[in-house]
């Protein structure tokens, strides 16, 4: 059973031609499947019931159901999505000025194991197909009949882990016969693997690379993601330098303040040092008092400090709008409560 909701239109012509469909039915196809996001081959309304049956039958649309949806005070929308197999997946939806913005998952539950997150209890079940991770952003728009110009792939799961699905949706998501999200509103968040970064930048998708870094040194960041003793500070911060120079984009760095573990001035100076001499930006994340692994956000006027700190010694950062709070909206929180899939 061929997965038509994760192909490209060229491969579509060549699979339905293969099995004896005229050449048009493929556009047609592709427009219901990667513009429209239909969930079920009825919705297909051009195509004839006979046809419909056979596509039902032979290739079955692999969508999101919604099983849980908490709307924030703020407007933050999280959604938990059960997949065809009764896997659990979260996507959070933000609301700014420019328009909406998803937070994607791209694996149900996650393996890298970093200490805070809560996406990793339980490991990682599957990677998620490209189908799978547009059923998201097709959802989120059916159920509250927008349109999503931007997408960030920092849900559940490490997309680089699973990088020729993501690399699929990622050429999906910006075909103009499909959603036609422009290559630099979509972000990836990685936990610093190295030969994923290395591919993305050789490719030079467009797309704004966000690394998780959260600790200036290779012991404290060990300590925090293990991804760090298999790719350190020493291999993952000239491979980001690389992508600056080699895409012209500027990296974000993603770092979650833990009171008293990362948000002292020495260390907003040394995160500066490490960081020196190419296009980067940090965004500093309050750790959600929720999360995994007992830590605290820091005390009041620690932040701001510690942007200060960085930004006296050459470094630029931002705080992050804190969203979502009300909803338990940090990745995993909402799946890890949710029924497992059947056996």
């Amino acid at each position: 059973m061929a997965d038509l909701g994760s192909m490209t239109l060229p491969e579509l012509r060549e699979t339905l031609k293969a099995e004896g469909l005229p050449d048009y039915r493929a556009a047609q196809i592709f427009d219901w499947l990667q513009k429209r996001g239909i969930a079920d081959w009825d919705e297909a309304t051009n195509l004839s019931k006979a046809l419909r049956e056979r596509l039902r039958a032979e290739h079955p649309i692999f969508s999101c159901t919604a099983e849980r949806k908490q709307v924030s005070r703020d407007g933050t929308v999280k959604y938990l999505f059960r997949l065809h197999d009764g896997e659990c997946v979260e996507s959070v939806l933000l609301r700014y000025e420019h328009g909406y913005s998803l937070c994607v998952s791209s694996q149900a539950g996650c393996a890298r194991g970093c200490a805070f997150c809560a996406s990793t209890v339980g490991g990682c079940r599957r990677n998620l197909s490209a189908a799978e991770i547009l059923g998201q952003i097709h959802a989120v728009q059916r159920d509250l009949h927008i349109r999503i110009g931007h997408t960030v792939l920092m849900g559940m799961g490490e997309p680089l882990d699973n990088l020729s699905a993501v690399l699929r949706f990622l050429a999906l998501a910006v075909d103009e016969n499909g959603l036609n999200i422009s290559g630099r509103h979509i972000s990836l968040s990685t936990c610093g693997v190295v030969p994923g970064i290395s591919k993305l930048a050789e490719l030079k998708l467009g797309l704004t690379l966000s690394v998780s870094l959260h600790a200036p040194d290779d012991e404290l960041r060990s300590s925090l993601m293990p991804v760090n003793r298999e790719y350190p500070l020493g291999e993952l911060i000239p491979v980001c330098r690389g992508y600056a120079l080699i895409t012209g984009r500027r990296v974000s760095f993603e770092y979650a303040l833990l009171r008293g573990v990362n948000d002292s001035p020495a260390q907003a100076r040394q995160l500066a040092l490490l960081l020196r001499g190419f296009p980067a930006h940090v965004n500093l994340i309050p750790v959600n008092s929720a999360s995994r692994g007992g830590f605290s956000p820091p005390a009041p006027g620690v932040t701001a400090a510690f942007r200060e700190t960085l930004e006296k010694a050459g470094a630029a950062a931002t705080i992050r709008r804190t969203l979502g709070q009300d909803i338990d909206a940090a990745c995993g929180q909402l799946r890890n409560h949710a029924p497992p899939p059947a056996s």
